[in-house]
């Protein structure tokens, strides 16, 4: 799956609102998790149903792919949590 710098209608219209970036990340994060998990979904059934190496590897790519994302999905809400804490202590 390959990634455009250029964003997307959508994501360029929720930055001209305004919405923070940490916000826009997690929503778009919540989509990408969502494909990863159906197309992990689809690998572990094919790889069930041929046992072939290179269906095993599939089912592989997407669980990488789950985790990798995972992670960032995580990283937005401890960033979410950090800036509002500073915006608190700055007043």
């Amino acid at each position: 799956m390959m990634y455009s710098m250029e964003l997307t209608d959508e994501l360029q219209k929720q930055v001209d609102m305004g919405i923070p970036g940490t916000d826009i990340l997690h929503g778009e994060l919540k989509w990408l998790m969502k494909e990863a998990e159906e197309q992990l979904e689809m690998a572990q059934e094919v790889e069930d149903q041929t046992e072939e190496a290179i269906d095993s590897m599939e089912r592989k790519y997407w669980e990488g792919q789950l985790d990798g994302l995972s992670h960032v999905y995580a990283l937005t809400y401890a960033l979410a949590f950090a800036i509002n804490e500073r915006t608190k202590k700055n007043g």
